[in-house]
C-alpha cells in the first residue's frame, strides 16, 4: 500500500533526520575501526579491548539520539500512517547512491521499532525486505580505495609477490624479516596446492583492509588458478622482539570458518561499503550465513537484522513444532528449540529456585559481559531480541506450559501469535555431558581435553566459566567445547581463588557439610573434582592434561599476571599451523597443551 500523494513536509524532514543519524553512527563506526591499524601498530593491546567493547554500543545510543531528535521535534502519536509511509518512501530516496544501503535500511527499523506499535511492522512501514540492492556498489570518488585488490605473480616471483602485497598495507612498524616470511607462507601455498602450474588467470585477490582483532592483524584474500580458488589468510602478530612476523599462512573453507567463528570477538575493519566485504567473504566461505559475516565485521545489528529474515523463510517452509530443548532444565533459563533450525531460543524464567541468588538484570548484564569481551572462539555468540511473534500453532503445548509457568512476565498471547518479550538465541551444539555419554573411547578422550583447554583459554582472557559442570558446554560440529551458560560467570580478576584449609579434628574431617569461612567471591578449585570426575576415564584424562584446573595456585598464577597488565595470546588456529620461529616470547598455552584459539 502506497500514499496517494507526498504532500506532508514532515515526512521527508523525518527521512533525512533518520538517515543523518545512521551517517553519523558509520562514521564513527568507521573512525573507531580504522584506528585499529594504529593500536595494533602500537601495541595497545588494552586500547583495542577497549574500542572493540565501546564499539558494540555506538548502535544503540545513536539509535537512541534518533529517537529522541524525532520525540522532540514531533508529536509522534499524533503522525498518521500515510505520513510514515511517505517518511519510508523519501527514505528510500535518499538511499540511492548511498554506499550503506542495507545497514541504513535496519537503522531505519531499529527507530521506528521504538516510535511505533507491533502491528506497524510490517512492509508498509518498515524495511521487512530489503529495497535498496547491494549489488555491485561502487565508491567512485578519485581517492577511494576498492574493495579488493588483485595481484599476477608468477611461478617465479610468489615471494616477492607476497612481500608487495602485504607492503601495500604500509603497516607502520618492522617486520623482523619479511623476505623469509614470505618464502614462509609461498611454501606453504605451495604445499598446500600440491605445486602451482600458472593458469591463464592466475592471481592472488585480497582484500584491501586488514582484520584486526585482540593481538593480531589477518590478511584476508583468495588464489585463483583456472577453475579453482583457494581461501587464504595470513595471521600478522608482533614477535618476541616487537616487531612484526607472519605468524601463519591459513588455506581453505575450514581454516577461515575458524578465524570467523561465531565463539570470537568481532573484528574491527575499514570498509566504505560493507556488502561487497560480504561477498567476497561468501566467495571464500559459502557455508556461512551472510546474518554471521556482517556480525563478525562488527555490524551486529545488521546480522541480527538478517538472522531474523532467515529465521522467518525457514519457518514458511517447514512445519516441524518448537519443543523444549533436550538435555538437563537450566534453573537460569527455559531453553527450546526448533528441531530443523540449528539455533536455540534460551528466556530468562522470572524464578530461580534455590541456591541461585541472581536476577532478571543480573543475568543480561552477564550476557552484556560476554559480548563486549572477547571470546577466544570459546564463548558464544548470542543474539539478542525484544518482543518477538511466533506462530501459535508451532508450540508444542508441553512448551507453552513451561513457558507460561516459568516465564509468565514476558510471553503474552496476540491473536494467533505468542509474543515473547525478550529472548536470546544462540547456535545449537551437542550439550558436552550428552556427548560424553555417547561419544567412543578416543571421541571421549578428545572431548575431555578440548574441555580443558577451553576452560584455560577463558582463563587467559579473564573468565572464570562460575558453574564448570559439562552441561554448561557444547560440542561444534568442528569438535570445539564452548561455553554458553552464562549466568554464573565472572572475571577471574573478581574472584578469590583459595586452597581448601585443613580440617580442624575428626569431626570437620566427617561432616557433610563445609566448616571453613566462604566469602561471596571465593573459589576452592579441589571441590571441582567430585561434581567432573566421576567417570574413571575422563578422570585419567582429566588428570593427565589438566590436573592444575584444581589447584588454586594455577588460578592464582594467571590472576596475578593479568592484573600486573599482561594481555595472552590467543589464537584462532591451532599450534601446528604457526610457523615455529615466530613465536611471541608470551606462548602461554603450548605447555599446557591447549590450543591458539
Amino acid at each position: 500500500m502506497f500514499p496517494r500523494r507526498f504532500d506532508d513536509s514532515r515526512a521527508f524532514e523525518i527521512a533525512r533526520a533518520l538517515i543523518e543519524g545512521f551517517d553519523r553512527h558509520y562514521r564513527l563506526f568507521r573512525e573507531a575501526s580504522a584506528a585499529a591499524k594504529r593500536r595494533f601498530e602500537q601495541a595497545d593491546w588494552h586500547g583495542q579491548q577497549r574500542a572493540q567493547a565501546q564499539r558494540i554500543e555506538f548502535y544503540d545510543q545513536r539509535v537512541n539520539e534518533a529517537v529522541a531528535r524525532l520525540r522532540a521535534d514531533y508529536t509522534i502519536e499524533a503522525l498518521s500512517m500515510d505520513t510514515w509511509q511517505q517518511a519510508k518512501l523519501h527514505y528510500i530516496g535518499l538511499l540511492t547512491n548511498h554506499h550503506q544501503p542495507e545497514l541504513a535500511e535496519t537503522f531505519f527499523n531499529s527507530v521506528t521499532a521504538k516510535l511505533l506499535h507491533r502491528s506497524y511492522f510490517r512492509n508498509d512501514f518498515i524495511f521487512v525486505r530489503p529495497a535498496i540492492s547491494t549489488e555491485y556498489i561502487e565508491n567512485d570518488e578519485p581517492a577511494a580505495r576498492p574493495t579488493y585488490r588483485a595481484y599476477y605473480p608468477s611461478k617465479d616471483n610468489l615471494p616477492q609477490t607476497w612481500a608487495r602485497i602485504i607492503d601495500n598495507f604500509q603497516l607502520q612498524r618492522p617486520f623482523q624479516d619479511l623476505g623469509r616470511d614470505c618464502e614462509r607462507v609461498t611454501a606453504a601455498m605451495l604445499s598446500e596446492l600440491g605445486g602451482i602450474r600458472p593458469r591463464a588467470n592466475f592471481q592472488i585477490q585480497v582484500l584491501s583492509s586488514l582484520f584486526y582483532r585482540n593481538k593480531g592483524a589477518y590478511l584476508v584474500g583468495k588464489i585463483i588458478n583456472g577453475f579453482n580458488e583457494t581461501p587464504v589468510a595470513l595471521a600478522i602478530v608482533h614477535g618476541d622482539d616487537g616487531r612484526l612476523v607472519v605468524d601463519a599462512a591459513l588455506f581453505g573453507e575450514d581454516d577461515l570458518l575458524m578465524i570467523f567463528s561465531y565463539a570470537r570477538a568481532y573484528f574491527m575493519v575499514d570498509m566504505e561499503i560493507p556488502s561487497a566485504y560480504v561477498q567476497f567473504l561468501r566467495s571464500l566461505m559459502p557455508r556461512k550465513p551472510r546474518s554471521e559475516l556482517y556480525t563478525a565485521l562488527g555490524l551486529q545489528k545488521q546480522g541480527k537484522n538478517m538472522f531474523y529474515r532467515d529465521f522467518l523463510a525457514h519457518l514458511r517452509h517447514s512445519s516441524d513444532k518448537f519443543r523444549i530443548a533436550p538435555g538437563i532444565k537450566g534453573m537460569v533459563m527455559l531453553v527450546f528449540d526448533l528441531p530443523s533450525f540449528p539455533y536455540v531460543f534460551k528466556v530468562i524464567k522470572d524464578f530461580y529456585p534455590p541456591p541461585k541468588d541472581t536476577s532478571r538484570e543480573q543475568i543480561k548484564g552477564k550476557y552484556l559481559l560476554v559480548k563486549q569481551h572477547d571470546r577466544v572462539g570459546r564463548m558464544a555468540d548470542t543474539l539478542e531480541y525484544s518482543n518477538v511473534a511466533f506462530p501459535r500453532q508451532r508450540f508444542e503445548e508441553e512448551l507453552v506450559a513451561e513457558l507460561q509457568h516459568h516465564c509468565p512476565s514476558v510471553v503474552e498471547t496476540d491473536g494467533d501469535m505468542l509474543v515473547i518479550k525478550h529472548v536470546y538465541i544462540e547456535r545449537r551444539m551437542i550439550p558436552l555431558n550428552i556427548y560424553l555419554q555417547e561419544a567412543d573411547a578416543e571421541q571421549l578422550a578428545r572431548a575431555v581435553v578440548e574441555y580443558g583447554n577451553a576452560i584455560k583459554d577463558l582463563v587467559a582472557a579473564n573468565i572464570f566459566p562460575g558453574d564448570m559442570l559439562w552441561k554448561n558446554f557444547g560440542v561444534t560440529r568442528h569438535g570445539k567445547v564452548v561455553f554458553y551458560d552464562y549466568d554464573e560467570i565472572e572475571y577471574l580478576t573478581d574472584c578469590n581463588f583459595r586452597r581448601v584449609p585443613p580440617a580442624r579434628n575428626e569431626e570437620d574431617e566427617m561432616s557433610g557439610e563445609v566448616w571453613y569461612r566462604v566469602g561471596p567471591k571465593d573459589v576452592f578449585p579441589e571441590t571441582f573434582e567430585p561434581f567432573l570426575l566421576g567417570n574413571p576415564q575422563v578422570r585419567e584424562t582429566f588428570m593427565a592434561h589438566h590436573a592444575e584446573l584444581l589447584d588454586a595456585g594455577f588460578w592464582q598464577a594467571h590472576k596475578a599476571r593479568i592484573q600486573a597488565g599482561h594481555v595472552h595470546d590467543v589464537f584462532p588456529y591451532e599450534p601446528a599451523k604457526r610457523f615455529r620461529s615466530s613465536r611471541p616470547a608470551d606462548s602461554s598455552h603450548e605447555p599446557q597443551g591447549a590450543p591458539h584459539g
